[in-house]
Formats: structure tokens, sequence, C-alpha cells
């Protein structure tokens, strides 16, 4: 199964077609910044101060009033509602004064020259302490601070010699070097096994620093693969005597390796813990506090606006329970991008994956196989005029989709808005692929083999389209050829597909058993190709995505990738974002999974003493 996928790296040509602009206006926003967003055709009244737990009881009384909501037809998907609706509309941290906010900002100055000093002074310590630090200013998002510093120190560590290192050390080395595209070779870990072929990881640490680094191996890392199946083994086979915070680094950790965590999910919870611990500088975690709450009041501002522009939309009085997610999409796409310069791209990569949302929920839930063709040709053609014969609810969608993308192109500078074209027909290929599910839906067909499944649906999670839209917002650092690289589907951005459409049909294949019609998945693929059992497929379904992430990791590590990492990156944080929402579940359906999450990133600040 792996030769034929290695061959399914097709290119895919979305390149860009000159299209007309509907004459609806929509409003001018003037530049690239979250106040541009606010100023002008977005600008809401000035937010009113309520208290946390006042709003938070509200929108938890929305959500409990939504689900005594019967079945009677209204509600044919069976989407739990979010609890946050408008929320965002009319919360602000009480830190969001002038004063205060001034405050933070000079405090945060002087304590970023204090951990510039402690970075500078790690240089003579043990290699183990330089790289822990390096490795805690990262899980602690600090790391865009001090991107020079990090880069030197790194360059360094990559020349040392770590024949002499205990395991502990140079598992974090080969992480660390790995996860920042150094090609460094697997072969350091073979002194650490034994006649037997057993690995001399003697503690829990040692086993989990090992696991970690597993989980960057690439095709031919035969070693490493040998590590894997060994520290899981031995890790899920400890943990349950252990206890306390290494306990639940363990837990995290088999659920999903550390390479593949999103760092900005786990910050505020590192910063708990290093501070109960007291293993790392008092400046470094008082930095870590100030800039998540400097980070937050940016994440609360975007909030709004988008929160705004989706109802705006009145998306829920023509699709009575459609996915309301605004706020969860918002999470999602965080986690390509957490720094506060790319405000814009947030926002823009947010409106993206919610217009997608929307219009899988039409193709999935809505439309007849009729309305889905009539809504296709209307899309590829961008134009209304098309659309007489939907329905008004179907109407309404085309005319939020094309406005929505309008509002877009005018937060764009003149020279950026030929991303749109490329925007647009990835747009325009995503609603094809969704039109051929519907089609196999109707006909009952199930793909004789993965291979066959995954020529539609590697597109139909809307990856790529994902992808693209992820560089729209971006400064200078994406230009033309970048939209080009990624318009050519390469094999980083088709893995990174792969993997969406494996963890997906792994979380979602029993919920969807119960529908009267749903698509076939690749695990009723696998199972039609190979005549296995539904439980042998879902395993071998594991084992592909687990050898899909060491084709992306080996397209991560590709000297000749002519894109910067600032682009490589993007595709790297999706793929960790898809890790955590189809960890266990598909917490994006069931969003009370991840109410906790957001709650902590965008609700609750720290006390700064």
């Amino acid at each position: 199964m792996q030769t034929s996928l290695m061959v399914m790296a097709t290119t895919f040509p979305v390149q860009p077609q000159q299209s007309s602009r509907l004459s609806a206006a929509a409003p001018v926003v003037s530049g690239p910044s979250v106040t541009s967003w606010r100023r002008r055709g977005h600008s809401a009244s000035r937010c009113l101060r309520v208290q946390r737990n006042s709003a938070l009881h509200s929108a938890q009384a929305r959500s409990d009033h939504l689900d005594t909501v019967d079945g009677d037809g209204l509600n044919p998907c069976g989407f739990h509602p979010s609890i946050w609706g408008d929320f965002f509309l009319h919360h602000s941290n009480p830190a969001d004064f002038d004063e205060q906010q001034a405050w933070m900002l000079k405090r945060t100055e002087v304590l970023k020259e204090e951990v510039r000093s402690i970075i500078s002074r790690s240089i003579t310590p043990s290699l183990h302490q330089r790289l822990h630090l390096i490795e805690t200013i990262e899980r602690l998002c600090l790391d865009y601070l001090f991107e020079e510093e990090i880069s030197i120190a790194l360059a360094e560590a990559s020349t040392a010699d770590v024949n002499d290192c205990d395991l502990q050390t140079v598992a974090l080395w080969f992480y660390l070097l790995r996860k920042h595209g150094y090609r460094v070779s697997s072969d350091v870990f073979v002194r650490f096994r034994d006649e037997e072929g057993r690995f001399l990881a003697h503690t829990p640490m040692d086993l989990l620093n090992l696991y970690n680094a597993a989980s960057l191996r690439t095709h031919g890392d035969i070693v490493l693969d040998e590590a894997a199946l060994f520290t899981r083994k031995k890790l899920e086979t400890a943990l349950p005597s252990m206890e306390g915070s290494l306990a639940r680094e363990i837990k995290f950790s088999l659920e999903i390796p550390l390479p593949r965590r999103v760092s900005i999910y786990d910050s505020k919870d590192q910063i708990l813990k290093y501070e109960n611990e007291d293993i790392v500088d008092e400046a470094v975690i008082q930095l870590a506090k100030l800039n998540s709450n400097i980070m937050q009041l940016h994440y609360q501002r975007e909030l709004e606006i988008i929160t705004r522009w989706w109802k705006d939309l009145d998306i829920e009085s023509q699709f009575p329970f459609a996915r309301d997610r605004i706020v969860e999409c918002f999470l999602w796409m965080l986690g390509v991008y957490f720094e506060p310069c790319y405000s814009r791209g947030r926002i823009i990569l947010t409106m993206v994956i919610a217009i997608i949302v929307l219009i899988d929920d039409i193709y999935d839930s809505y439309g007849t196989a009729e309305d889905c063709k009539i809504f296709t040709k209307c899309m590829e053609s961008w134009d209304l005029n098309a659309a007489n014969d939907l329905p008004e609810c179907m109407k309404f969608a085309l005319r939020k989709i094309f406005h929505s993308y309008h509002i877009i192109e005018d937060e764009l500078a003149n020279a950026e808005r030929y991303r749109m074209l490329y925007l647009r027909n990835f747009t325009l290929d995503l609603v094809r692929c969704f039109n051929t599910e519907v089609k196999m839906r109707d006909d009952g067909y199930v793909p004789k083999s993965v291979e066959e499944h995954l020529q539609v649906s590697l597109r139909s999670g809307g990856c790529h389209l994902l992808s693209c839209a992820s560089l729209v917002g971006m400064d200078d650092i994406a230009t033309k050829d970048s939209f080009d690289w990624i318009s050519s589907m390469p094999k980083m951005v088709t893995r990174l597909c792969i993997i969406l459409r494996l963890l997906d049909d792994l979380q979602t294949y029993e919920r969807e058993q119960k529908m009267t019609l749903h698509v076939a998945s690749t695990i009723h693929s696998y199972m039609k190709e190979h005549n296995v059992s539904i439980e042998i497929a879902r395993e071998k379904v594991v084992e592909l995505k687990e050898e899909t992430w060491k084709d992306f990791n080996a397209e991560w590590l590709n000297p000749e990738n002519s894109q910067p990492k600032q682009i490589l990156n993007r595709i790297f944080n999706l793929a960790r974002t898809m890790e955590f929402f189809y960890n266990k579940d598909d917490n994006f359906t069931n969003c009370h999974n991840i109410k906790d999450k957001i709650h902590s990133l965008f609700v609750e600040p720290f006390t700064i003493m």
C-alpha cells in the first residue's frame, strides 16, 4: 500500500484564472492589521465589560437550551451546538485598558532582555542544559521573541560531538535539530542498544525522550522504528503506576507525540507546570505569563472581528443547527500561527475554514444530489444568476461565500490580490470533490482500494485549500512562487491531506455507520480491498497514517524544498492541528471536548503580581 500511495503525488493544477468581481460592495479594509478590521467595515461598538463567570454562564445556558431541542427533523445532522454564540462580541479582559497594556508591554521588554541574557549565558553550561532551555522557551511559546538567539544556539549544537552524551541529551538534541529542519542521522542511537537489541533506557524520562525523538523518523530510520515500538510498550506498561507531572506528560505524548503537538494549545499548562516545579528561571516564567496575556488580548480582538463577521452572515437563520463553530475554527487556525504578527492571517484562515465547514454541511446534509450539482456549477461560474433553481438557503450560502471572499480580497494590498485567484481555484476544486462524493454516496459506491479512495478524498478534506489560505494573509515571505508550489500539490501537501483523511475516518467511522447515507471511508475501502474485518482495517489505517508521517517528516527535512521554513512551517502546523482535533474523538464536531481549552486560551488571563 505504501508503494501505491507514493505514486499518488500527482500534480494538481490550480492555476489562477481571471474572474470578474461581483457588483455587491464589500466593506473596505485599509491594511493588514487587526486595527484596520475594527476601524472600518467590521468595527464594533466598545466591548461591554461583563463579568467572565456571568458571560460563561449565559453561554452554557445557550448550549443547554439547544441540547434540549428534540429530533423532529430540526437537527438532521445531530450536531452539538457551540456554547460560545456571540460571547466574544461582548467579552473584554479586565486587562484591556490602555494604561495596563502599556505597563505590560514595558515590563515585557525588560523581561525579554533578562531572558536574552539567560540564553547567552547558557552557551557555557552543558549541552543538555542549553537544549533544555531552548525546549522550554519553545513550549512556553516564547520562541518567536528569540528567533535569532535560538537559531545561533541550534547551529552551534548541530556541530556538537554527542558520542559521550547520555540518552536523554542525545534524544533531545536529535528532536530539536530535526524539528528545526536539520538532517541529523538516527545512527546516533545505535550505541544505546545492547547485544539483544534492547534499548538502554533506564528511566521513564529516557524512554519519553527517545519516544518523542523517534516520532520524527523517516523511511530508512530502522533504529527509530524499533525505538518507537520499544519505548511505547515500556511507557504504556509503566504509566499505571506513575503519578504527577511526568505521568501526565507521558500520557499526553502517548496520545500525541511531542513533535506533533501544537505548542500554543499546551502553553498555559506548561507555564503552570514549570512554575510549580521551580526548575525554570523566574524571569522566563514571568515573561511567559505576560506574553500569554498580551497574546490573549490579540485573540479576543480577532474573535470579536470574526464573530461579528459570522453573525452578520446570519447563518443560523438559513441553516438551523448547522455547525456554529466559529470560535472552534479560530482555535484550530490558531495552531497554524499563534504569533501576534499573524493577526491578519489568522482572521482570513478562520474565515476560510468556516466557509469550508458551511460548504461541507451543504453537500453532506442539506442538498439533494441535483441541488449539489447546480451549486457546484454556480461556484464554478462564480455567478449568482445561475442559482435560480436552488433552495433559498443554498442561494443564501452562495451570496455569503462570494461576499466573504470579497472581504478577504479587500484586506489585501493591491500587489497581493493575485492570491485570491489561487484561493478561489482551490475552493472550486474542493466543491468538485464534494460533488463527486455525493454521487459516490448516493450510488453506494465503495472504492475498491485505499489508493482509489484517496484520489478523491485526499482533497475533499480541504487541507490543500487550507494550505493555500494559510499563505494568503502572510506578508511578503509568501510569494507567487509559493502559491505555484502549493498549486502543484507537492508531496508535503499531499501527505498532509492523507493524514487528515485517515485521522478523520478513524474518528468518524462509527458515527457515520448510524447514518442512512454516508460516503464510504478509507476503512471501508481497506476492508473491500483486502477482505478483512473492521478491526484489522482500522489497525492497518493507523499503520498507514504512521507511514504517511514518515513521508511528511522526510519532506520537512528535504534539502531540495525551495520554500522558506516560514512557509513549510504552516504546513507542518496544519498537520499538528489535525492530530489535536482528531485525538480520540472528532473534537471539532463534538466541540464540548475543547471548551475548557478555549476558555483557558481566550478568556482566563494569568494574574500578574
